[in-house]
């Protein structure tokens, strides 16, 4: 059979990447993530593979982010027994990353279904636990840079260095067909370069087909250089402390919390900022600043910036649950760092819950913020939120700091792929929303690359790949229709109309009033419902 590539994840979307390439010796995975945004497509996780788990012969990962690793301890539990080739730092970082994900399903399955028994419905089972993250972890198999790894009859892999996050990579994939061989390379998420954390992105010259992230594809950042970084940070929290309150920060557990809190205690130490405790509010934030202190030697600067990461004067690791619900005691000027950094799980929620109302708290989202999560609620400049049920007001001040993206913009992707060429077959954007993946193709068709060869695909977008080209394949109808991972689905328009209904509420001027637009609404909701199992809302 001709090798056949089908996208699984990160396909019309930014989360979940899951890339499946069938060829006539293996059929392998290129990472296994969890989906993130809309309930909808969170749903997703919960499903069956659209694959045979058992029939996968190994897993190469690029590398530790949830939604790239997030669902391995499902596919091992759904039959897969095979090996997951990656780097040393991956290995670690996942370690700590996968298991925190395991306890967070277990502890918010323990809560809904406490729900559910209230209400009188179905139990649910947690995706997986941190024991099943514990025993996926004996699949691992370590891989360096640069070094060949024969991954099974006819297919080899090489990673190469992606600069994205600790540990990260780009994977060239070499496999035999019955056109001869061909060489694959899936970029994984690529890092921006110019920074004193990582080394920049690298990879080869001369491929057949590339598989590209597209996160920033649209977008141009203006400041790059670690001096322009610090002081936009300095910036945004000189004002943070203007306002009188604290400054929260939801921070992505692993690079993003590490590379902040390095560059907070710097500008500390330099003067540049006002002096105050910083709390990190994130076991897993924390166990990751171990990796981090570990193996986190830039060779490029000839330096581990992250030494720094431990407890200090002003630094404070909170680890236990009883001393996070302390901070809530907190008065003044600080800054408080929980993950989750799209504010869509985590200790963050409950930080935001008590803060977000006061117009004294500052809010820094400091990464890209998927549809559908509620940092995209607030990025998007939401008035009112909820938050666990409750109604929130948001009279806090909302700031952006994507200059701290792990991501590399447009320019940067287009000029890394420029970098790899020639390109003989398709060139497959994934790993963007619509805007940032059709933003990447236009730059790319600009720079002189066969539009014809460059490829949008949806979710479980199949294609047979020759030496020069890609041939789209029809077959099993995807999960969800196209862009349905990035559009605000009912349970968002849900959450707004209540939002709304309660507003409305309030405004009405009597109680007679607030009667009759209810009845109104009830009329609509029965007219709907012949069974009449909902009249009386």
């Amino acid at each position: 059979m001709a090798p056949r590539l089908t996208f699984h994840g990160a396909a019309g979307c930014v989360t979940g990447f899951c890339a499946r390439l069938q060829s006539e010796g293996a059929t392998i995975l290129v990472d296994c993530g969890l989906f993130q945004g809309p309930k909808s497509l969170k749903a997703l996780n919960y499903q069956d593979f659209p694959f045979n788990p058992a029939g996968i012969d190994a897993v190469l990962l690029t590398h530790a982010h949830i939604d790239h690793s997030g669902l391995l301890p499902k596919l091992m539990k759904a039959g897969f027994d095979g090996p997951i080739y990656a780097t040393a730092a991956t290995r670690d970082l996942c370690a700590v990353m996968l298991a925190d994900a395991g306890g967070i399903q277990e502890s918010e399955v323990q809560t809904l279904n406490r729900r559910n028994q209230r209400r009188g419905r179905a139990l649910v089972e947690p995706i997986y636990t941190a024991k099943d993250a514990s025993r996926v972890m004996r699949q691992f198999r370590k891989v360096k840079l640069g070094e060949t790894v024969d991954v099974a009859p006819g297919l080899s892999a090489v990673y190469w260095e992606a600069g994205h996050i600790l540990g990260s990579a780009s994977i060239v994939v070499d496999l035999a067909g019955a056109e001869g061989r061909q060489r694959l390379l899936f970029s994984g998420d690529l890092g921006s370069g110019g920074s004193e954390f990582l080394p920049d992105p690298d990879g080869p010259e001369g491929v057949n087909h590339l598989i590209v992230e597209s996160t920033y594809g649209d977008r141009e950042r203006s400041v790059s250089d670690s001096a322009g970084r610090r002081r936009l940070l300095a910036e945004a929290v000189r004002a943070a402390h203007a306002a009188g309150g604290p400054l929260l920060i939801p921070a992505f557990a692993v690079e993003r919390s590490q590379e902040l809190l390095v560059d907070l205690l710097t500008l500390m130490d330099a003067g540049e900022v006002p002096e105050g405790d910083i709390f990190l509010d994130s076991p897993l934030a924390i166990e990751a600043c171990e990796v981090f202190r570990e193996r986190g030697w830039n060779a490029a600067v000839g330096d581990n910036p992250f030494a720094v990461l431990r407890p200090s004067a002003w630094l404070h690791f909170v680890d236990a649950p009883r001393d996070s619900d302390k901070l809530e005691q907190l008065k003044g000027w600080h800054i408080l760092l929980a993950g989750s950094g799209m504010c869509d799980a985590g200790r963050v929620r409950k930080h935001l819950k008590r803060l977000l109302w006061r117009q004294e708290t500052t809010v820094l989202l400091c990464g890209f913020q998927a549809a559908g999560t509620l940092g995209r609620l607030l990025a998007d400049g939401a008035d009112r939120v909820t938050i666990q049920g409750d109604e929130i007001k948001v009279r806090a001040h909302v700031r952006r700091l994507e200059v701290y993206s792990a991501h590399a913009d447009g320019p940067a992707l287009a000029d890394w792929v420029q970098a790899r060429t020639p390109i003989e077959g398709g060139v497959f954007v994934v790993h963007g929303e619509p805007e940032g993946a059709q933003g990447l193709r236009k730059r790319l068709a600009d720079a002189g690359l066969n539009a014809a060869s460059i490829i949008v695909p949806d979710l479980d977008d199949a294609f047979e790949l020759t030496p020069s080209g890609a041939i789209a394949l029809s077959g099993r109808a995807a999960r969800l229709p196209p862009h349905a991972a990035t559009r605000l689905d009912w349970h968002n328009d849900r959450v707004a109309f209540q939002i709304a209904l309660n507003a409305a509420l309030e405004r009405a001027g009597d109680d007679k009033a607030r009667k009759a637009l209810l009845a109104r609404l009830d009329a609509i909701v029965s007219a709907g419902d012949p069974g009449g199992e909902t009249q009386g809302f």
